[in-house]
């Protein structure tokens, strides 16, 4: 038996390391939680560490859905960021109870975690899920540097990083220095196929007069630009005055002031938005999508939106704007359009193309499902971490 044999027969003991863990809903939560999960189900031994970010949550150690999950207390918040000052102690004991670290960064304790993990002998990898974009003033820049140049020790440090996409990893500020040691995964994509009676009832509650329904996912934060959706109206409604655009997410994030200042913008339009808030169930999100007849992402940067393959999935098509990684998923699938960034009617524009020859843009359920596969997704996340993990 090889020796390579020998090695995928055992079982390993993984580290994940991030901010926020699951019931916390951003598309990087999502996208750490199927790997975990999936990994258990392989056989290995899991444990995430994550803040504990609400009081609802308890402090300290539980098991879900297989994964061992760890949170720690984390009483100061800083941006987007949490201090947790049990940290140090809590990371150095773990990384020595395991093979090998997942690190999921952007993440302030980045230089840290290579500290520890280097005197415990054990080697981390991280994944990069995009540069630090905060919005412009003296403490976000601040943190921005500090942040960056705690990245820079990491990076120097490990054999590898795990990029979402070529074209991102040729862009990126904090990847192209360390450009030759970036792997790629294509994010994993995992929802279910809608329900058509469903659907129909979604489409009829939220309809106006047979005109198209626009979605939106994520949250209302600058760096999406869910403005410029809301200001691509003036374009679209020459040809679709009933057209309404379906938001789902967050839309009152208290770490930045988004909502509140384009409130005047979201008044002037409100007979044509609705606003869902955060879609949890995974079914219901997939009815979301099939319902609307185009998603579209305005956003100014943008990693890798896994909601751009959820809905592709779903059988709707996608406007994105042309950002480096951000447009990736259109540019492979052929699943849509690319708009100008930052341009509100280049983005009606692009959407009404879309809206006038669907059929053009829309693809099989299993083309999208190979283009994005979750298994070579996670069987790859498995040979790095087995080349890596202590023996």
């Amino acid at each position: 038996m090889g020796n390579s044999v020998r090695q995928k027969q055992r079982k390993l003991k993984i580290l994940i390391i991030l901010l926020y863990y699951h019931p916390h809903s951003t598309g990087l939560t999502h996208y750490v939680r199927m790997l975990a999960e999936e990994l258990v189900r392989r056989g290995h031994a899991v444990t995430v560490v994550a803040s504990c970010h609400s009081r609802e949550l308890p402090l300290g150690e539980a098991t879900l859905n297989g994964v061992r999950v760890v949170r720690l207390w984390a009483p100061i918040a800083l941006s987007r960021g949490r201090i947790m000052p049990n940290y140090p102690r809590a990371i150095n004991r773990l990384l020595r109870e395991h093979d090998v670290a997942n690190i999921h960064i952007p993440l302030l304790e980045t230089a840290l975690v290579a500290f520890l993990a280097g005197i415990a002998g054990v080697q981390v990898i991280p994944t990069h899920h995009g540069d630090l974009i905060l919005p412009k003033n003296p403490i976000n820049d601040t943190i921005s540097k500090i942040m960056f140049a705690f990245y820079k020790y990491m990076a120097r440090r490990v054999p590898c990083i795990i990029g979402l996409s070529d074209d991102y990893a040729d862009n990126s500020y904090y990847l192209r220095p360390f450009r030759d040691k970036v792997r790629i995964i294509y994010p994993p994509m995992v929802i279910p196929e809608p329900d058509p009676a469903g659907v129909r009832e979604l489409r009829a509650q939220w309809q106006k007069d047979g005109g198209p329904l626009i979605a939106y996912a994520g949250r209302f934060v600058q760096e999406k630009r869910p403005d410029l959706l809301i200001r691509s109206l003036d374009t679209i409604n020459e040809r679709h005055p009933n057209a309404r655009v379906i938001f789902a997410g967050e839309y009152d994030v208290g770490y930045e002031g988004t909502w509140q200042r384009h409130r005047r913008l979201v008044d002037q339009y409100e007979s044509q938005l609705i606003f869902l808030g955060l879609i949890r169930d995974k079914q219901t999100l997939a009815n979301f999508y099939a319902a609307c007849d185009v998603l579209v992402m305005p956003s100014d940067s943008d990693c890798f939106p896994l909601v751009q393959g959820e809905a592709m999935l779903c059988g709707t098509p996608v406007v994105m704007t042309d950002i480096a990684g951000g447009r990736v998923a259109v540019t492979v699938t052929g699943m849509g359009k690319l708009a100008k960034p930052g341009d509100a009617r280049s983005i009606g524009e692009t959407t009404l193309e879309v809206l006038e020859d669907p059929g053009q843009y829309t693809k099989p359920r299993d083309f999208i499902r190979g283009v994005f596969s979750f298994e070579e997704c996670v069987n790859r996340y498995e040979s790095i971490l087995y080349q890596y993990a202590k023996h």
